[in-house]
């Protein structure tokens, strides 16, 4: 994983962050969600596809359509989230030369950028979006 989110990912979050904020039994539509987090909705239907394939949002269609989250907040990581929306990350590549790392041609950097890799996924696995939505981050 990269160390810093695409746009797509960063709308994710902010998606699911409206959609926890909203009461159980609340759907909310393309347009309110992307008023609420200012996410550009041309591109919205494409984020809550990734985040109902992943089973983290469920979507209704038709007039009072929308969408709500699959599970409790607290029952979904940042890590869950950023994963449906950045399905593609590839942790093998090298920050110091740009392609894959060689197993045996490890860069001088490569122990220490794995050891802060796994240390931001332990993090953003351990971090539920109620609490995000608690301490209020947007």
């Amino acid at each position: 994983m990269r160390l810093e989110l695409t746009r797509r990912g960063d709308y994710a979050v902010r998606a699911m962050l409206a959609l926890a904020s909203e009461p159980s039994d609340g759907w909310l539509s393309v347009p309110a969600v992307s008023s609420s987090m200012s996410i550009p909705e041309r591109f919205l239907p494409r984020v809550m596809a990734d985040l109902v394939k992943a089973g983290l949002v469920v979507g209704h269609r038709g007039r009072t359509g929308g969408y709500r989250l699959a599970r409790p907040a607290s029952a979904i990581s940042l890590l869950d989230i950023i994963g449906a929306a950045e399905p593609d990350n590839d942790d093998r590549t090298c920050i110091l030369r740009g392609g894959p790392c060689g197993v045996d041609g490890r860069c001088a950097v490569h122990d220490a950028f794995t050891g802060a890799r796994n240390a931001m996924l332990h993090r953003l696995g351990a971090t539920p979006l109620s609490e995000v939505v608690r301490t209020g981050l947007r």
